[in-house]
């Protein structure tokens, strides 16, 4: 299902996974993420942050997590960030991708 997930979010943003990082790798500082919601619906996130450490990745996350529920994406299908940002669950990511394609 990673699988799937990344090929649809490769479609959509006309981008290549960077050979050699893992699914969860490359979504994990959320920039990716972040991309993905404002090709869906521009000005999603207003600001993407590039750099600035763990705590601006996670903010990156979190506008995501907003940005979703804002597109029509339930709640109980947004994954939580720790799913992901420490790999705890990272199928719940996937399903929260196939939630934000259906919506």
């Amino acid at each position: 299902m990673d699988k799937e997930a990344q090929e649809w979010i490769e479609t959509v943003l006309e981008f290549k996974f960077p050979g050699g990082e893992t699914y969860e790798d490359v979504l994990k500082d959320g920039q990716v993420l972040c991309r993905l919601i404002n090709k869906l619906k521009p000005g999603s996130v207003a600001k993407i942050n590039e750099s600035g450490g763990q705590f601006k990745m996670m903010e990156n996350l979190n506008n995501f997590q907003k940005a979703l529920k804002e597109y029509g994406v339930a709640d109980v299908d947004v994954f939580q960030t720790v799913d992901l940002w420490e790999k705890k669950d990272i199928s719940n990511v996937t399903n929260t991708i196939f939630a934000l394609g259906r919506a």
